[in-house]
């Protein structure tokens, strides 16, 4: 059965590409232009992950995801420009599940839905053991397929970015990963992200795992390179 994906977007040359990309992928999609309609159209037909543009008429993202959420608990992707953090930082906060920088590429939208949807399954009770592809490194775990992380056995809430910026770390402990390959791993190729934009990623995770162990310190800064993970007995 195919999923559902409703995206909300007021730019036309994004709605056209991003739903031609994603019915080529097998999904069904409807599109609205701006977050009233999205609204409307949402309650009258839920959808198994929403596709939420920040800044719209009407009803912005932020308004619109305040008001999914009185309501319905399924995944939520922002798409910000690059200068939106703080919308960022709002956003999940109110309860989106990942957001997207633009320019994107379609590719990785691809793979984050993916990856939601896969969550979404595990939450529902589907059986997906088959596909489970555990990262063990000391008390880090990544399972792979459900996209989950834990640290000394407690759960670690991390986005899809933020997942994938920490497994291109652990791939080889020790070995120093610039900004420039940790974007290539999370964004794609061929997709301009600010430099900031990684540091502010691994800001967060830092701050997440520190919440669980307050001494955690793993991921070290190479200044004027980037950063690597290393292994603390």
């Amino acid at each position: 059965m195919s999923h559902k994906i409703t995206l909300v977007d007021d730019d036309q040359n994004i709605t056209t590409s991003v739903s031609m990309a994603l019915k080529a992928e097998g999904f069904d999609v409807n599109v609205y232009n701006d977050g009233r309609d999205g609204l409307e159209g949402i309650q009258k037909s839920l959808p198994d992950l929403a596709i939420l543009d920040v800044k719209m008429p009407h009803m912005d993202g932020i308004e619109l995801i305040k008001e999914l959420r009185k309501e319905f608990t399924f995944p939520i992707i922002f798409l910000t420009s690059k200068d939106d953090e703080i919308d960022e930082i709002v956003g999940l906060r109110m309860g989106a599940d990942d957001y997207i920088t633009k320019p994107f590429s379609q590719r990785l939208l691809v793979e984050r839905i993916r990856v939601l949807l896969r969550r979404k399954m595990i939450t529902e009770g589907h059986d997906i053991s088959d596909e489970i592809n555990v990262i063990a490194r000391g008390e880090l775990r990544l399972d792979d397929a459900k996209h989950t992380c834990t640290w000394k056995n407690q759960a670690i809430n991390l986005t899809v970015s933020e997942y994938l910026l920490l497994k291109a770390l652990i791939e080889r402990v020790g070995h120093v990963k610039s900004r420039d390959n940790l974007i290539d791993f999370a964004y794609g190729s061929g997709v301009y992200v600010d430099d900031r934009t990684i540091d502010s990623h691994i800001k967060r995770i830092r701050k997440k795992f520190k919440e669980i162990d307050p001494e955690f310190n793993n991921i070290e800064t190479v200044y004027g390179v980037g950063y690597k993970y290393k292994e603390i007995s």
